[in-house]
C-alpha cells in the first residue's frame, strides 16, 4: 500500500502506544509505517522514508541484552524523533549518560520549554505546558551537540534538540492526550522538520487498498465475513469495489448478538449486495460448543474457531472460494499478538488469535492497522449511512464475552433484554453518538432482593459507558444520575433474572472497555 507515497517510519520497541503514534501521524494526513526496531537499516533508508521516529518500550536500555536498532542513528540523513526508551536509545548513540532516576515519573507533569527553534515551534503556552510521562530512567544532560530545550521537576533533560542534525528527543509521551501540545509537537516534526505534505486521506486509502486487494485476490474469490459492524461493513464495500463479483458476504448468526440486530443485518445487506449475501443462521452450533465453558479465553478461541469452521463449511457450498475476508483493526491485533515489534499480549481476540494455525482460505484484512476512528471516516467516504458508520463499537465475539460465566441460551436472553434497555435510555438522553461504547454486563453473581412482598435471589447486571477516540485508552463516563436511575429501574422491573444493576466506573487502563 502507497509504496511511493512520502512517510514517517515508526521503529517499535514494544511500546503499547506506537501505533497511537502512527495514528497521530496520520491525524495529519501523512502516511506512516511502524518497522520492528531491528528491521534492516536498507529497508528504513527508503527514498521515500521522510523522518524516522523511536517509539518507546517497556524494556530499560541497562538490561543485559536490551531491544537495540542495527540502523547507525547519527548517519541516517534523517530527521529522528525518539520518544521515552527511543530518546535514551539517540542519546546513548549520542554518547549521554542515561541515568536511573531518584524518583520514577509516571502520568501528567508540567514540562518549562527553554528553546522554540525546532519541536516548540509556533507553541504559545508562556513556556510551560502539560506532558505525560512514563520512566524510569532520565537524562540529567544532554549528548554532545545537543541542547536541552525542555525539563520538568523531576527530569534536568525531558527534551534534547540538535536542530543541525535533525536529531531529538523527548522522555515524555506526546502521543497520548494528556500531553496538551503533543500534536503540535508531532506537526512540527512531521511538517516542519521532515517536510511532509498533508496528502494521506480517506480516498488515497481507498484508492490504494483498492489496487492492493486486487493484487491480492487476482481472479480469485473472496468469502467476507460479514457482522453488520462497521469494520466488516468497510471491507465488504471495499472488496465491492475492488472485486465486485467476486465477492460473496456470508453473515453468519452466532446466536451471541444485540435483540434484532441478525433481522436488521441481513435486511440492510440484503438490500445493498443483493444475492451476493447469505445469511447462516449458525447459532446452536455456537451455543453448542459453548456448553460449560467459563474462560474467557476458552470462549473467545472457540468462538474464532467456529467462525472459521463455518466460514469454510460455507465455501464448500459456494465453489471455489479462495479468500476470506475479515474487519480486523490494529485495536484487535495489538492486544492479541505481537505485532511488528516486542509488545505485550493482553487478550486474544477471536479474528485474530483465535484462527487456527492452518486454514485452508488465505485472509484478507484491508483494515488491519487502521484505528475505529479512520475507519468511519472510510466509510463516510465510502457512502456507508451513518446507521452503520456511526454504530458503537461490538465484540468479535458478541455478548459471550458481556456474559461473564458460562454462555446459555437463557442468559443470552436476559442480557440482550437488559442491553436493549441500556441503548434506548442512552439513545433517548442523546448521548449515543457522544460514547465510544455504552453497554450491559451479565455477572455470575446472585443477590438477595425484595421484590413486591417476595424475597429475590437473581443475577446481578451491570451497566458500562466509556469515552474513548480509538480504544486503546478509555474513560468512564459521567452518566446523569437520572439517566443511571432510569436504565436500573427499567432493567429490574422489564427483565425478569435481574434484581440489582451496578455502574462500573474504571478506566482503560487499568481495565479493558469489555470485562472478558
Amino acid at each position: 500500500m502507497t509504496s511511493s507515497a512520502e512517510r514517517i517510519v515508526i521503529l517499535d520497541f514494544g511500546s503499547q502506544y506506537t501505533q497511537l503514534i502512527a495514528r497521530r501521524i496520520r491525524e495529519l494526513k501523512v502516511y506512516c509505517e511502524i518497522l520492528p526496531f531491528d528491521t534492516d537499516p536498507d529497508n528504513v533508508l527508503r527514498d521515500e522514508v521522510r523522518g524516522i521516529i523511536l517509539s518507546g518500550s517497556p524494556a530499560c536500555v541497562h538490561e543485559t541484552d536490551p531491544p537495540w536498532p542495527p540502523l547507525r542513528l547519527l548517519e541516517t540523513n534523517r530527521p529522528v524523533l525518539g520518544i521515552c526508551y527511543g530518546c535514551q536509545i539517540l542519546a546513548l548513540e549520542a554518547g549521554a549518560a542515561v541515568e536511573h532516576a531518584v524518583h520514577r515519573e509516571y502520568g501528567r507533569a508540567m514540562l518549562q520549554i527553554s528553546n522554540t527553534n525546532g519541536l516548540f515551534r509556533n507553541i504559545d503556552n508562556n513556556d510551560l505546558t502539560q506532558v505525560w510521562m512514563s520512566h524510569g530512567d532520565h537524562l540529567n544532560e544532554p549528548p554532545p551537540g545537543f541542547i536541552t530545550t525542555g525539563s520538568t521537576d523531576c527530569v534536568p533533560c525531558a527534551v534534547m534538540e540538535d536542530l543541525q542534525r535533525k536529531l531529538f528527543g523527548l522522555q515524555f509521551h506526546p502521543e497520548v492526550k494528556h500531553t496538551v501540545e503533543g500534536s503540535g509537537i508531532l506537526s512540527n516534526f512531521v511538517y516542519h522538520i521532515c517536510g511532509c505534505k498533508p496528502v494521506w486521506t480517506a480516498g488515497r486509502f481507498i484508492d490504494d487498498t483498492i489496487q492492493a486487494v486486487r493484487q491480492q485476490v487476482g481472479s480469485g474469490k473472496v468469502l467476507c465475513g460479514l457482522s453488520g459492524g462497521v469494520d466488516s461493513a468497510v471491507v465488504a464495500m471495499l472488496l465491492d469495489k475492488a472485486v465486485g463479483e467476486q465477492l460473496v458476504a456470508v453473515f453468519i448468526d452466532n446466536g451471541l448478538l444485540r435483540q434484532g440486530e441478525a433481522e436488521a443485518v441481513s435486511d440492510f445487506f440484503g438490500h445493498t449486495l443483493g444475492d451476493r449475501f447469505i445469511a447462516v443462521n449458525a447459532s446452536d452450533r455456537f451455543l453448542s460448543a459453548l456448553a460449560g465453558i467459563a474462560d474467557p479465553e476458552t470462549k473467545r478461541k472457540i468462538i474464532g474457531h467456529t467462525f472459521i469452521d463455518v466460514f469454510e463449511l460455507e465455501a464448500g457450498h459456494l465453489g471455489k472460494i479462495d479468500f476470506l475476508a475479515q474487519g480486523t483493526l490494529y485495536p484487535d491485533v495489538i492486544e492479541s499478538v505481537s505485532v511488528r515489534g516486542p509488545s505485550v499480549t493482553i487478550k486474544t481476540h477471536h479474528n485474530v488469535g483465535g484462527l487456527p494455525d492452518k486454514m485452508r482460505l488465505e485472509l484478507v484484512e484491508p483494515l488491519r492497522e487502521l484505528f475505529k476512528d479512520e475507519v468511519r471516516e472510510v466509510g463516510s467516504v465510502l457512502g456507508l449511512p451513518d446507521t452503520i458508520v456511526r454504530r458503537q463499537p461490538f465484540p468479535g465475539p458478541g455478548l459471550a464475552v458481556r456474559i461473564l460465566g458460562e454462555v446459555t441460551p437463557e442468559r443470552i436472553a436476559v442480557l440482550q433484554k437488559a442491553d436493549a434497555i441500556v441503548r434506548h435510555e442512552v439513545a433517548a438522553a442523546g448521548l449515543m453518538q457522544s460514547l465510544w461504547q455504552a453497554f450491559a454486563v451479565l455477572l455470575p453473581l446472585k443477590t438477595v432482593g425484595v421484590m413486591g412482598d417476595e424475597r429475590t435471589y437473581e443475577d446481578v447486571c451491570a451497566v458500562r459507558a466509556v469515552n474513548s477516540t480509538d480504544a486503546m485508552t478509555a474513560d468512564w463516563a459521567r452518566l446523569p444520575h437520572s439517566l443511571l436511575a432510569r436504565i436500573s429501574t427499567r432493567i429490574i422491573n422489564e427483565v425478569k433474572g435481574i434484581n440489582r444493576v451496578v455502574y462500573d466506573v474504571t478506566s482503560k487502563p487499568p481495565g479493558t472497555i469489555e470485562w472478558e
